[in-house]
C-alpha cells in the first residue's frame, strides 16, 4: 500500500472540505476521532461477527471493504493533523487476536489511546491494530488502496453535490 500516495490524496480531500466547509480554524481532531469510531462500528456492523443472536450473514465482501476503507480515510486524516504522514512503519505480521471481535475491541482501546496521547507510536498501534482488522477479513493491500482511491472520488462528488 503506498501510504505516501494516500496521505496526499487525503490531504487534499481534507482541504477541500475544510474550505466548503470555513472550517480552515476548526480543531477537528475529536470529531475525528468520533467519525472513526463511528466507521469502525458500521463495519463491525457490516461484518455481524459479534451479532451472536442473528443468522443473517455478513455482507457482500464489497460493502465490507468500503466501510474498511470509510475508516482509513478518517485514520488519514488523523495522521495528517497530527503531523505523522512520514515514517510510519507498518508490518505484515499476524494479529494476535483470535476473533474478530477481539480484533475490533483491540482497535477501539488504540484509537482512544491515540486521542488522549497523540503520540507517533499510539497513532502507528491504531493504525496497525486497523489493518489487522483487514488481515482477519482477508483483504490485500492492493484491494485497500484501490477501495480508498475509489471511494476518495465518490467523497469528491459527494462534496460537489452538497453532501
Amino acid at each position: 500500500m503506498n501510504l505516501e500516495k494516500l496521505f496526499t490524496m487525503q490531504k487534499g480531500l481534507d482541504s477541500h472540505i475544510e474550505a466548503q466547509h470555513n472550517l480552515q480554524t476548526e480543531d477537528l481532531f475529536d470529531r475525528k476521532v468520533l467519525a472513526l469510531l463511528v466507521e469502525l462500528g458500521e463495519l463491525a456492523n457490516e461484518t455481524r461477527c459479534f451479532k451472536f443472536w442473528s443468522l443473517k450473514p455478513a455482507s457482500e465482501k464489497e460493502v465490507i471493504l468500503e466501510e474498511f476503507v470509510d475508516g482509513i480515510h478518517f485514520i488519514l486524516s488523523l495522521g495528517i493533523e497530527a503531523g505523522f504522514t512520514d515514517e510510519i512503519n507498518l508490518n505484515d505480521e499476524k494479529p494476535q487476536a483470535e476473533s474478530l471481535t477481539e480484533q475490533f475491541l483491540t482497535t477501539y482501546a488504540t484509537i482512544e489511546q491515540f486521542r488522549q496521547s497523540k503520540t507517533r507510536q499510539a497513532y502507528q498501534e491504531m493504525f496497525q491494530e486497523c489493518l489487522y482488522i483487514a488481515q482477519l477479513l482477508g483483504f490485500t493491500s492492493a484491494e485497500i488502496e484501490q477501495a480508498y482511491i475509489k471511494k476518495n472520488e465518490v467523497n469528491y462528488e459527494r462534496q460537489e453535490q452538497g453532501y
